[in-house]
């Protein structure tokens, strides 16, 4: 014979349902993470300069910047002059290649972008891509 338990009452269940919650909350990491890796990798308020034909770099590349005041920023992170190379070079191994792309603004020094492009060469750099904007967007 079967026994119940139950009084012929129906108990009330007081349990929060965590399944829904969770669903949500995947969800939500997901659109997070989709969002911030579209995001620039710059750090740094950088204006691109114009060009008739760009094409897309390597998807492993360094991104390194520089602004048009001289501050130079790796992966988004902004570093000097002095900590560069050990940047780079810790850069260029974490993402496994030897490729830059220079995103510097239409307004930096010539100068600096050249230094910059030294010190990679230095650090391990072997291929070089300078960041532009297609002409009218």
């Amino acid at each position: 014979m079967a026994m119940n338990n139950n009084s012929g009452q129906d108990e009330i269940v007081s349990d929060i349902n965590m399944t829904p919650l969770i669903d949500v909350m995947l969800v939500l990491l997901i659109i997070f993470m989709v969002s911030s890796s579209a995001a620039i990798e710059s750090g740094l308020d950088v204006s691109l300069p114009e060009a008739n034909a760009t094409s897309e770099g390597p998807s492993t590349s360094l991104v390194v910047s520089l602004s048009k005041k001289g501050e130079i920023a790796v992966s988004g992170e902004v570093v000097g002059l002095d900590g560069l190379k050990d940047k780079i070079a810790q850069g260029l191994a974490k993402n496994k290649t030897t490729s830059i792309i220079l995103e510097g603004d239409g307004e930096s020094s010539l100068t600096n972008a050249f230094d910059v492009m030294n010190i990679a060469r230095e650090a391990g750099a072997k291929d070089f891509s300078i960041a532009a904007k297609a002409k009218g967007n």
